[in-house]
């Protein structure tokens, strides 16, 4: 695994690269950085040239300066991919980096072979994630927007391990796939800046979900990349009900149940997660 450091759209970023082949963007969601995907890229180093960057605010990126949402990390991934020698690339994300993959498809679609995502937000969710059973399960949402909140989770290395380490258990449905990195991850986000750089994305992102969550989300064009959606059977964030609008948010949508797998499929079962990722790009032709 190499570790490269590069400059791109004004900001350092930290991208971890293996393999051989056509080029895959691997992008993380939250509570992540780019070592959430290392399971899948040992997996395909053999077929393709694997990318995985932190995000602005994650890692050993740059931190923003205040809010920073999915269509100023797109313009990040774009940048990034042009320091990088980077014409195509197959786009493979989760949660915030799947976030980030629509304006990113809609914005450059010549750049992108195919996009695939496991669970993530898209417009089609609506006011499904307001509705009153759902609360529970999107107040960090609210919390993450707050200014004590950064000096709250990181003020001590015991909360910032309970805090991230209930993420990744409750939303997975194995729940020992985080087990062998939750001490990275933790020394991660106590990282100067990235309890509040991961953070920015709630800030910038939540007029949009706002939007959403009242049925007044913009109506676009549906996407028109090759898009391979698996959605987990169990993600208690995400349930796989939510999947049954994306064919008005992606035109050559490949969507099924990756069964067995909470929120983080990526992780739980990273032989299915490869394989899937793999097959989909060779069948479109980008392997």
């Amino acid at each position: 695994m190499e570790h490269l450091h590069v400059r791109a759209n004004g900001a350092a970023f930290h991208v971890a690269r293996t393999g051989q082949g056509r080029p895959l963007l691997l992008l993380h969601g939250w509570p992540e950085f780019w070592l959430s995907w290392e399971p899948v890229m040992t997996r395909l180093a053999p077929r393709f040239t694997l990318y995985a960057p932190d995000l602005r605010g994650f890692g050993d990126s740059d931190k923003p300066g205040g809010p920073f949402g999915p269509d100023q990390q797109a313009a990040d991934m774009l940048a990034l991919m042009d320091t990088l020698g980077i014409p195509q690339a197959g786009i493979v994300g989760h949660d915030v980096g799947g976030a980030l993959m629509q304006p990113l498809a809609r914005n450059a679609p010549k750049r992108i072979a195919g996009l695939f995502f496991f669970d993530f937000v898209y417009p089609g969710i609506g006011p499904r994630m307001a509705e009153p059973d759902r609360l529970n399960n999107i107040w960090y949402q609210s919390f993450h927007q707050m200014e004590m909140a950064p000096a709250l989770v990181g003020a001590t290395r015991e909360s910032c391990r309970i805090y991230i380490s209930h993420f990744l258990k409750s939303w997975s449905y194995r729940k020992d796939a985080f087990d062998d990195v939750i001490d990275a991850f933790t020394d991660n986000f106590l990282k100067d800046g990235n309890l509040a750089g991961g953070f920015a994305h709630y800030r910038a992102a939540h007029a949009g979900r706002v939007q959403m969550m009242k049925g007044a989300a913009p109506k676009l064009p549906p996407i028109e990349v090759p898009t391979c959606v698996r959605w987990a059977e169990h993600d208690p964030l995400f349930p796989y009900a939510w999947t049954d609008r994306l064919g008005e948010t992606f035109s050559r949508l490949d969507l099924s149940m990756f069964a067995g797998v909470g929120h983080f499929p990526h992780r739980e079962d990273p032989d299915r997660a490869a394989s899937e990722i793999g097959g989909f790009f060779a069948h479109i032709g980008w392997s």
